[in-house]
């Protein structure tokens, strides 16, 4: 029997190591966001100085370790065997849950999960056990520590909107100080709003961490006197702060927000590491506990009760600087924690371009409603504040250190100053706030305070925001429900079920993994590199057209041919090839916008032809979707496919547009657009002519009653968008040609 437990044992450490790398992967965002949106220090930087705060905030988690240990369920009342099993479920459930979230770039919460996964676990064993003594199941309450776990669900729900209005206040409040054009304000206010933040970090993070450091916690000589003289410590820290970045303000050239940046940075990595390492190492550091307690008992695993998690704990600094060395090494390594970044930046980001995220009625429903209170707000405020605020929130002169910027260094601050300040509260009354919440709902609220979220953007970006939330309630219910399964099949399948469920947490991985390269390997492949040189846009715009096009004459003839042989599972791939390709147009037509702004202002007269290439290519995918989609529809219903002469009459105009498209595809490719012209309009002409011919020849078998109405749809359908596809392939010729060659009546502003 103690073979089996040390085997479960180093399962559970195992797994906390798993549970480490796939949770900071996740909770990384929380604290490289504001840095790296803002582009504070080089990428390099910005980890090596977050990894310190890792390092270091890892020994102040020690208080926090109880949580997992009995803040969920009474463990005085589960045998040793019981807890294991409940350990077990919970760490198997939190590395395939969490993974999933990385992989589809979901900032979830490790607080969260970890709370619902040992109440799931929890409940499923106190059932088998109220289920064995014979007991009321009303008394399930007394298993579970129910005023503790609400406690902390209160406590997380709370500081959602805590943490937003909080953010939101602060960032309006800076804004009006500062402006965007930070070359007045800054002068002014730098030193000492910098004396401020980093007062408020120091407070909270240096000063209220200590409270469960592991080395200067309660009863210590550090930390008496801390408490005795924080008052004093504050004051002077604000005056010596202040001094300092006025010194390096009026006499150096170093920017002391980025040093405020990256010092919040380092504080909201050190609180991250005291508030989130319980959430990954917790339960296995109870579970070596609890394994230790009972090889000393000499009692039977399922006749040991473990009251001793109920006692206080002191977990050894070697354990967390372990977890913290791994944390470090995942920062640096892992490649979904860049996924789920991209997802906070794409949502905080101060200037428009595409969007990730699409609208829906509930964002559309917000914005009027705010848009309708914000008319209402102006109408009542006096003048002079009005003009007062449009000056400091105009971006007509605004000063950008770097155009690549997701967002300033005063909201990269703000977001970096708040969320450290408020996670430190929670850490320093040991209530385990969610940093993802807190962080998420700070960087939120100020977007919003700095009006990142415009008439342009923000129902995309609140429609975004729902669905993190959204995704959040989806992380309670599924982790409750799936730590509750594992723990009952561990309860009844022993190691059977076990060996079963780590196989199935080792496929969960490799398909994520799978999944996530794909992703990443799509997602390469459909960004566009906008560059300033108009030549090199044009050679992208050459690359572009041959790929769309050259896929378009495959997809077209292998649609023919599959419906042909009535093949469903052929036809689906080509749909599912057709999407990539009608998403590739997509992404080049979304971003337009960045395109044109970064071509140099003499070429702005060709920049109109671009449009209509991309418009083309768009449209030319479009009609594409409507002779895909209804073909596979049509034989997904069982409906009768064509005639042999209507197919005859197909394979001929499949012939005829893909010599058409395969002529502009070599034109293009050569750049003999004159040469060529004549010809593919005849080429045109011929397609367009036979399709009126095939049209009237299948109005005659209506007429005579040789086809019925779902195949004279389908077939009336594919010549109309064929029709589509052979018009817009010669526009998109045209527009090319001109692109490539403008004419010598350039277009112009009219006078």
């Amino acid at each position: 029997m103690q073979t089996v437990f040390i085997i479960v044992i180093s399962l559970l450490i195992i797994l906390a190591i798993i549970d480490l790398i796939v949770g900071v992967s996740n909770d990384a965002v929380n604290f490289l966001v504001s840095a790296i949106g803002s582009k504070a220090a080089p990428l390099r930087v910005i980890l090596i100085v977050s990894g310190l705060g890792v390092l270091i905030g890892a020994t102040f988690s020690n208080g926090m370790m109880e949580i997992a240990r009995s803040g969920i369920f009474r463990p005085e009342l589960f045998t040793f065997s019981d807890v294991m099993i409940i350990f077990l479920a919970v760490m198997l459930t939190d590395i395939i849950l969490l993974d999933i979230f990385n992989t589809l770039g979901f900032p979830t919460s490790t607080t969260v999960s970890i709370i619902f996964e040992l109440m799931g676990a929890s409940v499923a064993i106190a059932l088998m056990l109220i289920y064995k003594n014979e007991q009321s199941y009303a008394q399930i309450s007394e298993y579970i520590n129910t005023a503790s776990a609400l406690k902390i669900i209160g406590g997380i729900l709370f500081s959602v909107i805590v943490a937003f209005t909080i953010g939101a206040i602060v960032q309006y409040l800076s804004r009006l100080l500062f402006s965007f054009n930070l070359n007045k304000s800054y002068k002014t206010f730098g030193a000492v709003w910098g004396g401020l933040a980093i007062t408020a970090i120091t407070y909270f993070i240096l000063i209220k961490g200590l409270k469960g450091s592991s080395f200067a916690g309660k009863g210590t000589d550090i930390y008496e006197y801390v408490s005795k003289h924080t008052s004093l410590i504050l004051f002077y820290s604000f005056i010596a702060w202040s001094i300092i970045f006025a010194i390096l303000q009026f006499f150096t050239r170093i920017n002391i927000l980025k040093i405020i940046v990256m010092v919040g940075t380092f504080a909201l990595a050190m609180a991250f590491a005291g508030n989130d390492l319980v959430n990954f190492i917790g339960v296995p550091l109870a579970g070596l506990s609890s394994y230790q307690n009972w090889a000393e008992s000499g009692f039977p695993s399922d006749n040991l009760f473990m009251s001793i998690l109920s006692e206080p704990v002191s977990t050894p600094t070697l354990y967390l600087a372990i977890a913290g060395i791994v944390m470090v090494l995942t920062l640096w390594l892992s490649k979904k924690a860049k996924s789920v970044t991209k997802t906070s930046l794409d949502l905080s980001r101060q200037d428009e371009g595409q969007e990730r995220f699409g609208s829906s009625v509930l964002s559309r429903g917000i914005v009027i409603s705010s848009i309708n209170f914000s008319k209402l707000i102006n109408h009542i405020t006096p003048k002079f504040y009005k003009k007062f605020s449009q000056k400091q929130f105009s971006k007509q002169k605004i000063v950008v250190s770097n155009e690549t910027q997701s967002f300033d260094l005063i909201r990269a601050s703000v977001n970096l100053m708040v969320s450290g300040v408020l996670i430190s509260i929670g850490t320093s009354f040991k209530l385990p706030l969610s940093t993802t919440y807190v962080t998420f709902m700070v960087a939120m609220g100020t977007s919003l305070a700095d009006q990142a979220w415009g008439r342009e953007s923000a129902v995309y970006r609140i429609s975004g925001v729902l669905a993190v939330i959204g995704g959040w309630f989806i992380t309670a219910i599924v982790a409750f429900t799936v730590s509750f399964i594992f723990a009952l099949a561990l309860f009844f399948g022993s190691i059977y079920a076990l060996a079963g469920l780590i196989l199935l947490a080792v496929y969960s991985f490799y398909r994520s993994q799978t999944a996530h390269n794909r992703k990443n390997k799509a997602a390469q492949k459909r960004e566009l590199e906008f560059i300033s040189h108009t030549r090199s846009v044009q050679k992208e715009c050459t690359f572009n057209i041959i790929e769309i096009l050259s896929a378009v004459s495959d997809i077209y003839q292998r649609t023919i041919y599959a419906f042909r042989a009535e093949k469903t599972k052929k036809l689906k791939s080509v749909y599912l090839f057709q999407k990539e390709i009608s998403a590739k147009s997509k992404s080049l037509k979304d971003n337009i916008y960045a395109t044109i702004d970064g071509l140099k202002d003499n070429f702005i007269d060709i920049a109109p032809y671009y449009v209509q290439v991309l418009d083309s290519l768009r449209e030319i995918t479009h009609a594409l979707h409507f002779v895909v989609k209804p073909t596979l529809d049509h034989l997904k219903n069982g409906h009768k496919i064509f005639s042999e002469a209507q197919f005859l009459d197909l394979d001929k105009v499949s012939e005829k547009l893909i010599a058409l498209t395969n002529t502009i595809i070599d034109t293009v490719k050569k750049e003999t657009y004159n040469e060529e012209y004549e010809f593919i309009l005849s080429k045109q002409k011929d397609l367009l002519n036979y399709i009126a011919i095939t049209e009237k020849n299948h109005i005659k078998r209506i007429k005579n009653k040789e086809v019925g109405t779902k195949n004279s749809i389908l077939f009336l359908n594919l010549l109309s968008e064929t029709k589509n596809i052979t018009l817009y392939s010669v526009n998109l010729y045209k527009s090319q040609r001109d692109f490539l060659n403008p004419p010598k009546v350039a277009l112009t502003e009219k006078n």
